[in-house]
């Protein structure tokens, strides 16, 4: 963290914040809060570490790069 008032402090968890609502939950009706947890779940561990495409990593999904890096 850096000095408070510092508008970018925070920058990179909001970014992935916006990713999350946008593709994740964005128009999505939970019937339980467990159908929520699911569904937060399998964003984060199957889709975003495993499949999704980022731009830091060359266009490649983290499970990829990660693979890369220690081939």
């Amino acid at each position: 963290m850096s000095k408070k008032g510092d508008c970018y402090d925070n920058a990179a968890m909001e970014s992935w914040n916006h990713s999350f609502k946008v593709e994740a939950v964005h128009g999505e009706r939970f019937l339980t809060r467990a159908d929520a947890k699911h569904q937060a779940f399998d964003y984060i561990e199957v889709y975003y570490n495993r499949k999704r495409l980022h731009s830091k990593f060359g266009y490649l999904s983290s499970e990829a790069f990660e693979a890369n890096k220690v081939a």
